[in-house]
C-alpha cells in the first residue's frame, strides 16, 4: 500500500538552551541501549508528567511531594526531548505518526500536570485551568502554523518546554520554603501569582503569533 504524500514542518528551535540541550540530546541518543526506542521515551515522558501531576495532589498533605514532582518533571524532560533525536540519530524517522503521537502525548501531559496542580492547594483552580486553556490555544496556534506556513516552533521568544520545565522546578523549591508572598500589601499564594504572570507571557506570545502568521499568509494569498 502507497504511503500518501506527507511534507514535513521546518523545525524552528531558538530557545534560549537549545544549542547546549541539542547537543547534549545528540550524546545521550548515541549512548542510548539498543533495545531503547523512541517510543519508550514519549512513554516515559507521558507517565512522568501523570506522576508529576499526581505529586502535585500528594503535595496538599506533604509539602516534601513537590521535590518528587521534580524529578518527573526531569524524566518527562529526557524522554519527551529525547525521543525525537534518538529516531534522527538511528535514522528511524516516522513523520507522521511521530508529530501526532508527540503532541497528542504533549496534550494529556498538560492535562495531567496543571490538573495536579489544580487539586495541589498551591494554585486556585481556575489559574490552573486558565493556563491550561492557553497552552493548548498555543498549541494549536503552533499546529495551524506547521501546516499552514511549513515551520513548526519549538518555542516562542526564546522560551521552550525546556525552560518552563526549569522555572516550574525552580518554583517548586520556592513553594517549600515560602508557599505564601506579600505584594501591595496583601497576601497571594507563591504559585497564583505565578499562574496570572505566566498567563499574561502565554497571551502575549499568542496574540503575536497570531498576528505574525495571519499577516504573512495574507501577503502571500493577497487578492488582486
Amino acid at each position: 500500500m502507497e504511503k500518501p504524500a506527507f511534507r514535513d514542518a521546518n523545525r524552528a528551535q531558538m530557545s534560549l538552551l537549545a544549542p547546549f540541550e541539542r547537543r547534549c540530546l545528540i550524546w545521550l541518543a548515541h549512548r542510548m541501549p539498543a533495545w531503547v526506542n523512541s517510543d519508550h521515551l514519549t512513554g516515559l515522558g507521558l507517565a512522568s508528567m501523570l506522576m508529576a501531576g499526581l505529586c502535585y495532589w500528594l503535595a496538599r498533605w506533604n509539602r516534601l511531594a513537590l521535590l518528587l514532582v521534580v524529578f518527573w518533571l526531569a524524566a518527562n524532560w529526557f524522554g519527551d526531548s529525547l525521543d525525537g533525536t534518538l529516531a534522527r540519530v538511528r535514522n528511524r524517522l516516522r513523520p507522521r505518526y511521530g508529530f501526532y503521537v508527540d503532541h497528542v502525548v504533549d496534550a494529556f501531559g498538560s492535562l495531567f500536570l496543571l490538573g495536579g496542580l489544580a487539586l495541589s492547594g498551591y494554585m486556585h483552580p481556575m489559574i490552573a485551568m486558565a493556563l491550561l486553556v492557553a497552552f493548548l490555544m498555543l498549541s494549536i496556534e503552533s499546529y495551524l502554523a506547521a501546516y499552514t506556513i511549513g515551520t513548526f516552533r519549538l518555542s516562542h521568544w526564546k522560551f521552550s518546554p525546556t525552560e518552563l520545565r526549569i522555572l516550574l522546578a525552580v518554583g517548586n523549591m520556592a513553594l517549600i520554603f515560602r508557599p505564601i508572598v506579600r505584594l501591595w500589601g496583601d497576601s497571594y499564594r507563591l504559585f497564583d501569582v505565578g499562574g496570572v504572570v505566566g498567563l499574561a507571557g502565554m497571551g502575549l506570545m499568542l496574540i503575536a503569533a497570531v498576528w505574525r502568521n495571519t499577516k504573512n499568509l495574507y501577503q502571500q494569498e493577497r487578492l488582486s
